[in-house]
């Protein structure tokens, strides 16, 4: 675990997730002390083939997929959607291998994207995260929150689960994705997959809403923010729903700065997830630095969810107040949220919330080559918000608004990694 300064105060972070996978280079001037802020596994090694091997060989909790898989007539294979950096066609050849091994054909097998209240996704999205073979010889489909999902039971918190009828009807139920800190669980992975992956909108209101605010009521189970998966009231209503849906085995990966797996857990859900929370609550964490001046956070993993990065940047500023650089170079946008985002002037999701800024920043740039106004829905006060196209036109806004000296701690990606100063996010 270290946090690093480079030579010529240039940092390079990783732009462009699913476009190109580049490294942008952010230059400071001399005269100011730059702080790069490295979570612990920002360079761990990713697997290889004989790493993959070995997870799928060594599942946890579980029986091996070839053996689940014999006799089975109805695979569903769910995976996570563009707002996840997961590399999810490493991972799938593995699993059809696994299921090639016990005789499954090809037309028992299915994937359903979950996606939760996020947008659908395209074939060309189905492309990147699967692989153009996979889309060409499999059925590939979108979850519907609205639609065709099937009542399995009510959770000891009181949330109605309806789940993906699909998926319920399959024999053999397998998911595919990645333990990457997250601003309500803790960490995603493991049962998110389930609850909101393939939920329908009223199991996902009801957990993401009175699930949370009655647990901060009792202060029972009310640990919540980035990294705090224990006792946290809205995963463990999650992990009860996986239960309920039958979900038969996880994979999860972890992942280093350039979204490579670099560890894989393989196994029954929950045990696969406590397993791989514990790696990621090293791997993921990072240094709190001291009292910056200014804060960039690039934005890469969750390159539509933006807003993570927003929070966890100004939660890093001192109390006496700083600015705050978001870089967010995204072709695609703000991923469509039918839960926390606006759909017109006068119309939201049933769970939006204005925006806010915290008062630490006194002034916020947005660096946003795509520039999407709409964006702001669930960023930012429009009137906060200072826009730029370019790093140089962000550096010329900076050296005006710190014309002498400057501490700076550039986050590589404000929205895969957390601090030891924990932030957490207000969805509902």
């Amino acid at each position: 675990m270290t946090t690093e300064r480079r030579k010529g105060n240039s940092v390079f972070v990783p732009q462009l997730a699913w476009w190109g996978d580049v490294e942008a280079e952010l230059t400071f001037p001399d005269r100011w002390n730059v702080t790069e802020c490295r979570m612990a596994g920002h360079v761990a090694p990713p697997l290889d083939d004989a790493g993959f091997r070995k997870a799928f060989a060594n599942p946890i909790g579980s029986p091996r997929i070839r053996e689940l898989a014999r006799g089975k007539q109805n695979v569903v294979i769910l995976f996570d959607d563009m707002s996840r950096g997961t590399r999810t066609y490493q991972i799938v050849p593995y699993v059809l291998e696994e299921l090639a091994a016990a005789g499954v054909p090809d037309d028992n097998i299915q994937f359903i994207c979950a996606p939760g209240t996020h947008g659908a996704l395209s074939s060309f999205e189905f492309a990147k995260k699967l692989g153009e073979d996979v889309i060409a010889r499999f059925n590939v489909y979108n979850h519907n929150i609205y639609e065709n999902c099937t009542y399995v039971g009510t959770t000891s918190r009181g949330t109605r689960v309806s789940l993906n009828a699909e998926f319920m009807k399959a024999d053999l139920k397998i998911g595919i994705g990645a333990i990457v800190p997250h601003p309500n669980c803790g960490f995603g992975g493991g049962g998110k997959l389930i609850l909101p992956g393939i939920a329908s909108l009223e199991t996902i209101l009801h957990n993401h809403g009175p699930v949370r605010t009655k647990s901060k009521e009792s202060g029972v189970d009310a640990n919540t923010g980035m990294g705090r998966y224990e006792h946290n009231a809205q995963l463990l209503d999650t992990l009860e729903a996986c239960r309920m849906s039958g979900l038969h085995i996880k994979v999860d990966a972890i992942l280093n700065i350039h979204r490579e797996t670099v560890a894989l857990f393989v196994g029954q859900p929950e045990a696969e997830y406590y397993a791989g929370a514990k790696v990621a609550l090293g791997h993921y964490l990072t240094p709190t630095p001291d009292h910056p001046d200014i804060v960039v956070a690039n934005c890469y993993a969750k390159i539509n969810e933006v807003s993570i990065a927003k929070v966890i940047g100004q939660s890093l500023l001192p109390e006496s107040g700083g600015t705050l650089v978001l870089i967010t170079n995204n072709p695609w946008g703000e991923v469509v949220h039918y839960l926390r985002r606006k759909f017109g002037n006068h119309t939201t999701g049933q769970g939006y919330r204005a925006p806010t800024l915290s008062p630490k920043v006194k002034k916020f740039i947005v660096q946003m080559p795509y520039k999407n106004r709409a964006s702001l829905d669930w960023l930012a006060p429009e009137e906060t918000v200072t826009w730029a196209r370019t790093w140089d036109d962000v550096l010329a806004l900076l050296k005006k608004e710190h014309p002498g000296a400057a501490r700076v701690a550039v986050i590589p990606d404000g929205t895969n990694q957390y601090f030891d100063v924990q932030a957490t996010m207000h969805y509902l």
